[in-house]
């Protein structure tokens, strides 16, 4: 039995760090569990005045078997049953009350990937809601891959429209999608302004490629830059992030997220590296950089630059102002074949571990292919205890959901 002074306690020390409270215990059993009498009746006479005492904030209860968990939460619009939840490791476990079953029955083009992990295993990607930050030539990659599995449901998240050069490595574009014979120089001003006439947004071409693969996919399309307040609540929603975008301002929200609430990702990149003054090619290679809550910060593996987070939330103009050279930017190279090197590593990482397939005690560490030198090279990722990011500090924004602010522009819409 908890005392009550023990009970009161824990309560008001939740209310002042804005926890939630919830009383767990165990029933013996395997696979499925659920509430004594004896428990909701104390639920009904107890919550009430906890919730008085954390004015308002959450309170409940939880009973785990060895692989089921049940859940009574209260909240402030009334009480609910806990869905369920997920244990995130080198594998993801998913607990309920009840095993988990297939659902509606297999549809007949997963079969050949279903003999490997099963129709729970199909089951579970059908429920599974994913954000993809970038929609270029990693990002397209990954939207087909993950609507061809079977995953239920995508947030796509890139303000950009395509554009010619994008066509060798943005999946399912189109030279249609550029609206090049819009921009013709013989064609009237009117005409080039109109909305038709403008190139198609990249997750509109991602949409498009996503429902190809999978009619009855659900895709919730964002062209607005993940910086945004109402961007990076969406993505607050989903099991996984992909970050395909390279911008220091979308690996900080990206980081954020995973960090603060607890939503596992991973970072996909791939570079060139070419001399200015000699364009000699030097370093080729693609990166998968998994980013865990509590490990692998951006932060902490010095991948996010204060100077260049600086840079770019000036304006074209102010940066143009700021150069000491009056050049503008030279694109770096692209090749479709890099991209699909991380986007592939990436999403195997996602599957195995979300299928219950990846073996336990696997670090998750950083991986380079290189090409030019035939080599895969591994870099274990740094972590600080202290960090503000992912630490266990006081004030660290680790695992403080909506109790903390994300690192965005202030929110559109109210």
């Amino acid at each position: 039995m908890l005392t009550p002074s023990f009970v009161r306690d824990r309560a008001l020390f939740c209310r002042d760090e804005g926890f939630a409270y919830l009383a767990i215990h165990n029933h013996a059993g395997l696979d499925s569990v659920e509430f004594s009498g004896d428990d909701l009746r104390s639920h009904e006479r107890g919550y009430p005045a906890l919730r008085d005492i954390t004015r308002g904030q959450i309170v409940g209860g939880l009973v785990f078997a060895q692989n089921a968990v049940a859940g009574d939460l209260w909240f402030k619009n009334g009480r609910k049953p806990l869905a369920g939840a997920r244990v995130l490791g080198s594998t993801f476990r998913y607990l309920t009350s009840d095993p988990i079953a297939g659902g509606r029955g297999l549809d007949i083009k997963y079969d050949r990937q279903a003999r490997l992990f099963g129709e729970r295993g199909q089951g579970i990607l059908r429920k599974q809601r994913v954000g993809i930050i970038g929609l270029g030539g990693i990002g397209s990659l990954v939207c087909e891959l993950l609507s061809r599995l079977g995953v239920g449901s995508l947030v796509l998240v890139d303000p950009d429209r395509i554009e010619p050069s994008n066509l060798s490595r943005v999946v399912g574009s189109s030279a249609w999608d550029t609206r090049e014979v819009f921009q013709q120089s013989g064609l009237p001003k009117w005409i080039k302004n109109m909305p038709f006439s403008r190139p198609r947004l990249k997750v509109d071409i991602a949409s498009r490629v996503a429902r190809q693969a999978n009619s009855s996919i659900e895709v919730q399309r964002i062209p607005e830059s993940v910086v945004d307040g109402d961007t990076a609540e969406a993505l607050t929603s989903c099991d996984f992030i992909f970050l395909a975008a390279d911008s220091h301002q979308a690996r900080h929200v990206f980081n954020a997220l995973v960090h603060q609430y607890l939503i596992p990702g991973v970072q996909l990149g791939a570079k060139v590296e070419v001399e200015a003054a000699t364009g000699k090619v030097g370093r080729v290679f693609s990166v998968v950089r998994p980013s865990n809550p509590g490990s692998a910060c951006l932060w902490c593996n010095g991948l996010i630059s204060p100077a260049k987070l600086q840079d770019e939330a000036l304006s074209a103009t102010e940066r143009i102002a700021q150069r000491y050279v009056d050049e503008p930017d030279i694109p770096s190279p692209s090749v479709i074949t890099l991209n699909a090197v991380a986007a592939a590593r990436g999403v195997d990482d996602y599957l195995f571990r979300t299928v219950g397939l990846r073996l336990g005690g696997l670090e998750h560490d950083f991986l380079y292919f290189e090409p030019r030198l035939g080599s895969i090279r591994f870099d274990a990722p740094r972590t600080d205890a202290e960090c503000t990011e992912c630490g266990a500090s006081s004030g660290s924004r680790f695992a403080a959901g909506d109790g903390a602010r994300l690192p965005v522009r202030p929110f559109r819409r109210r």
